[in-house]
C-alpha cells in the first residue's frame, strides 16, 4: 500500500476531509473522526500514549457537532503529514501518511484491522 495522497479536499459544508490515495483508495473522515483520533499528546494523555496507530476506540465515540470539530484551516507537514486548526484553537497533532491511512474508517478498512 502507498501511503501518499494525491488529493485531500476538505468540506466545511459536508464536515468532512476526502483523500484520494495514491493507490486508488479513496477516503472519507467526517471532521468529528479527526478531532477524536487527534494524535498529539495533550488529546492521546502523554507521551507514554503516543502510537503510530489510531487508537480504535475512536470508531466508537461520535461527537456532536462544536467548536471542537469544525475545521478552520488545514496545513501541510513538508512532504509527510497534514494538521488541522479546528475552531476551538486546537492546533497540534500531525497526522502522518501512515496514520490518516490507518484512521481510514471505511468498511474495507476497518475489517483488515
Amino acid at each position: 500500500m502507498d501511503e501518499s495522497p494525491v488529493s485531500i479536499k476538505a468540506s466545511k459544508t459536508k464536515k468532512e476531509l476526502t483523500v484520494e490515495w495514491k493507490d486508488g483508495h479513496h477516503s472519507v473522515y467526517p471532521f468529528w473522526l479527526l478531532r477524536a483520533a487527534c494524535p498529539c499528546a495533550t488529546c492521546r494523555g502523554g507521551h507514554e500514549n503516543m502510537s503510530p496507530e489510531p487508537d480504535p476506540k475512536v470508531f466508537q465515540h461520535f461527537r456532536e457537532d462544536s467548536a471542537e470539530n469544525r475545521l478552520t484551516r488545514l496545513e501541510m507537514v513538508g512532504q509527510y503529514a497534514i494538521t488541522f486548526e479546528w475552531e476551538d484553537g486546537h492546533h497540534f497533532g500531525i497526522y502522518t501518511w501512515h496514520y490518516l491511512r490507518a484512521l481510514c474508517p471505511c468498511n474495507e478498512c476497518r475489517n483488515s484491522s
